[in-house]
């Protein structure tokens, strides 16, 4: 239990506060109503290394689990520190953030579905380098 409230709650606000303090870096480089687009990437990659190496599962409902509670966190903490206190003059919910909740949630499924699927296979590399038959 210690180990799923680490990949899921610690590493759900890590990830929101990682695309919180970009927003704020690319508020100063870029327009406005193009930031979203510009964490989008990063953000993308950082999910990505962070599901893949960091995430030790070989279950799907674990990373199904995980991907809930990392989408829910963005959308809770997205509405309580953007939309309530920044209160965004041409609002916030917009295609970038709807993609954003999505890749919150279907990137932690397609590596554990990944994951589970190479420990399944017999012909994997599981077995210390080498395939058994």
């Amino acid at each position: 239990m210690k180990q799923f409230l680490k990949d899921s709650v610690l590493w759900g606000i890590i990830l929101w506060f990682i695309g919180y303090v970009l927003g704020f870096v690319f508020f100063a480089l870029v327009p406005k109503d193009v930031i979203g687009w510009y964490i989008m990437p990063l953000g993308t990659i950082i999910t990505l290394l962070v599901a893949f190496k960091l995430i030790k599962s070989n279950f799907l409902m674990y990373y199904l689990k995980v991907g809930l509670i990392w989408t829910l966190t963005a959308i809770v903490f997205d509405y309580i520190f953007l939309v309530q206190i920044l209160k965004p003059a041409d609002g916030y919910y917009k295609l970038d953030v709807y993609i954003y909740y999505g890749l919150s949630f279907i990137i932690p499924l397609l590596v554990g579905w990944y994951k589970n699927k190479i420990t399944n296979n017999p012909l994997s590399l599981r077995y210390g380098g080498q395939a058994k038959l």
